[in-house]
């Protein structure tokens, strides 16, 4: 790997479009998952029991009790919207849904903004799950982790690759050829 244009060969003509695309069906699936538990944060308030359950796993999942910054933010949060912490989540999750539809979208149409976009979005949570990881191990948590870091290296040897030329400069080198 000492050669600094080397570049795999999973990064390299038809496999390349192949993972891009399961990329971004994954970042897609993703998002619906997270969409369908924004709405029912939103609009299932009168479920009382299951608002506990889930608000008790929620604030579990991004570990409330280890972190004061964390829960200082939340609340903080929660204020501002004075509709309780499930509200903010279910608005959060929604505002995370747009980010994962977008960038799911723009990687299977195999837009270069939309790779670099889910580089800086996939990347930022990694530590946190590096986080989730020490304070509740699990097989589910270091498999999500070790998509997520397969996610940011490929994406990055993606990025590295010669862009394609856009329409209009193809056109203006076919007619000097011409």
């Amino acid at each position: 790997m000492s050669d600094p244009a080397h570049v795999p060969a999973i990064v390299q003509g038809p496999r390349r479009v192949r993972y891009l695309k399961l990329i971004a069906l994954f970042k897609i699936g993703k998002g619906v998952l997270l969409l369908l538990l924004g709405i029912s944060l939103l609009f299932l308030n009168a479920r009382t029991r299951w608002m506990d359950l889930l608000s008790n796993w929620a604030a579990d999942e991004i570990l409330m009790e280890h972190s004061r910054p964390v829960a200082y933010l939340l609340h903080k949060l929660q204020a501002v919207l004075q509709g309780g912490v499930l509200r903010a989540t279910g608005f959060l999750a929604l505002f995370y849904t747009a980010v994962l539809f977008t960038e799911g979208i723009g990687v299977y149409m195999q837009q270069r903004w939309a790779e670099l976009l889910m580089i800086f979005a996939t990347a930022s949570l990694i530590p946190l799950e590096v986080r989730h990881i020490w304070h509740h191990p699990s097989l589910a948590a270091v498999l999500i982790l070790a998509v997520n870091c397969f996610i940011v290296w490929f994406l990055y040897f993606v990025l590295r690759r010669k862009p394609n030329p856009a329409p209009a400069q193809v056109e203006r080198e076919l007619a000097k050829i011409s």
